[in-house]
């Protein structure tokens, strides 16, 4: 399985991105993931900001880059609000033409995503802080 499979990458996600979503954060009270985070592993620094009318996280530095990952690699988001903390959706990685299930649960300065393939079977959870 990619490393990858998070922002972003628990990102990590199953339907393909057929409807045309508004920015989930553009919503008065929904999560805002907007902005750059760090991964947890610290092999990654992303933007996670509106693209047309979804939601891109692009790779601005990958430390290791033997897992396939580059720097300019984006996933596409649809995210809808869940609830106050939480967005559910598709991520669409279109260098590997793979669509994730997505689940992201933003705070202040965390955020935790939730991929998935094969409908749940293989899921993968990153942790991320915010850079200031």
């Amino acid at each position: 399985m990619h490393r990858r499979l998070a922002p972003v990458l628990a990102l990590a996600l199953a339907p393909a991105l057929a409807t045309t979503l508004v920015p989930a954060p553009a919503r008065a009270g929904s999560p805002d993931p907007f902005g750059v985070w760090n991964r947890g592993d610290g092999n990654a620094r992303v933007r996670i900001a509106p693209c047309d009318d979804k939601i891109c996280a692009v790779n601005l530095w990958i430390g290791d880059t033997s897992g396939g990952e580059a720097v300019g690699d984006r996933l596409v988001l649809a995210l809808q609000p869940q609830d106050a903390d939480t967005l559910t959706g598709t991520a669409y990685d279109p260098q590997r033409d793979l669509t994730y299930s997505m689940r992201m649960t933003v705070g202040k300065d965390q955020l935790e995503t939730r991929g998935c393939i094969l409908g749940g079977l293989i899921c993968r959870s990153v942790s991320w802080s915010r850079v200031e």
